[in-house]
């Protein structure tokens, strides 16, 4: 697992730098909120409701959907 900064957004990824798979990415909002999207499948984004800072999202990803970070075979 990997997090990069694509303009206004950090992208959490894996596997080879080449060829990554997109987890989910979170995006500024305002100053202090940000948006939480996931990648399907086949690699695009997918908005979701969820909006709050950015420690909340990542322990909401973390607490809600924990299988996002499962290894993908």
């Amino acid at each position: 697992m990997r997090a990069r900064k694509h303009g206004a957004a950090v992208i959490v990824e894996s596997g080879p730098t080449a060829d990554p798979v997109k987890h989910f990415r979170i995006r500024r909002d305002t100053v202090h909120l940000w948006l939480l999207d996931m990648a399907t499948h086949t690699g695009r984004w997918e908005r979701t409701p969820f909006r709050a800072s950015l420690d909340d999202l990542v322990s909401t990803v973390l607490d809600t959907f924990p299988w996002t970070l499962a290894p993908i075979a």
